[in-house]
């Protein structure tokens, strides 16, 4: 597929779906001394989200694991689109865009493992982290120049908004935010 077509394919995205382990962290599973377990998700990737979100571009996580830091850390960054415990990757992103009303052109979908393959074959765009095994690699329209963890989810929201142009919509809009009067706390 040429450049000219991935990009066509970008331009057509509304639902960004990702998938989390490997994807949205390193891919590491840490349990500290007490059992509990700790995940570190990259800052870039967060604010490639909320860029997204001042340009009406969803974005849903669809993880194989059932974890509270994964809840914490979509709620922290407004993903109210989480679905954990899923088996069926695929189907699930099915029933995601009926749900939203999307089509499967519609869909974009970025994932690092072999259990990704079903979601990443029934996304109209399949993405891919640089450090993807080599199936899921060579299944991708695009592979992002970051690894999973290291920016890679940043990098696909970001080709997704410049595809549609709406990447300096979005950043005119996050940089406005930010001069917005901070509510001071009730003393």
């Amino acid at each position: 597929m040429t450049e000219i077509e991935v990009i066509a394919r970008l331009s057509r995205v509304t639902v960004l779906g990702c998938d989390v382990d490997g994807t949205l962290t390193d891919g590491s599973v840490t349990f500290d001394d007490s059992g509990r377990e700790l995940k570190s998700f990259h800052i870039q990737d967060g604010l490639g989200i909320v860029l997204a979100s001042f340009v009406g571009l969803r974005v849903a996580w669809i993880t194989g694991r059932n974890s509270p830091i994964v809840e914490r850390r979509a709620r922290e960054l407004g993903v109210s689109l989480l679905l954990q415990g899923v088996r069926d990757k695929a189907a699930a992103l099915a029933q995601l865009t009926l749900r939203l009303g999307v089509t499967p052109e519609q869909v974009a979908f970025i994932g690092d493992d072999l259990n990704d393959l079903p979601a990443l074959r029934a996304a109209g765009v399949a993405l891919a982290p640089a450090n993807a095994v080599p199936e899921v690699r060579a299944a991708a329209h695009y592979v992002t120049p970051r690894a999973g963890g290291h920016g890679a989810v940043r990098d696909a929201v970001e080709s997704i908004l410049r595809a549609r142009g709406d990447y300096d919509a979005a950043l005119s809009a996050y940089l406005l935010s930010l001069s917005a009067p901070v509510p001071r706390p009730v003393q």
